[in-house]
């Protein structure tokens, strides 16, 4: 697979399809290109509110959700959201606050980093298109 030159802002639903299903074409995605994958901090804080529901689904262990987890955090940047400027978390809220207000953080990294988004997240993705923003990760 080929890179794209601009960062890749991996939103919350992209993690958990990897997970659920280690074999997907999301996993491969991660693992196999030389993209520099970044993620929000509140990321981590949704995969692990609902790690039980990762488990059951995907049908692994909890050791081997751990030992996944541990190989796709080793190829994403972890990103603080206090680092991303006001004018940025603003213009994404703009863009996001009628679709979904939590994805308002991918939005506004992909911003900061003039990077592409990568979202599983349909309505999300024609929302935002219908309104200009056309910073998408295709795989």
């Amino acid at each position: 697979m080929k890179a794209s030159k601009a960062p890749v802002i991996v939103d919350t639903n992209i993690l958990f399809s990897a997970l659920l299903k280690n074999r997907s074409r999301f996993a491969e995605t991660l693992l196999a290109t030389d993209n520099d994958f970044f993620v929000c901090e509140m990321v981590l804080v949704e995969l692990f509110k609902h790690k039980e529901k990762i488990i059951k689904v995907s049908g692994l262990s909890e050791d081997e959700i751990i030992q996944l987890y541990q190989i796709y955090l080793k190829k994403i940047h972890l990103y603080k959201e206090e680092l991303i400027s006001l004018e940025n978390r603003q213009q994404a809220y703009q863009l996001c606050h009628d679709i979904d207000k939590n994805d308002s953080a991918h939005v506004a990294l992909t911003l900061e980093l003039k990077g592409l988004l990568w979202t599983g997240d349909k309505i999300l993705k024609e929302g935002l298109l219908q309104k200009g923003f056309k910073q998408f990760f295709d795989y």
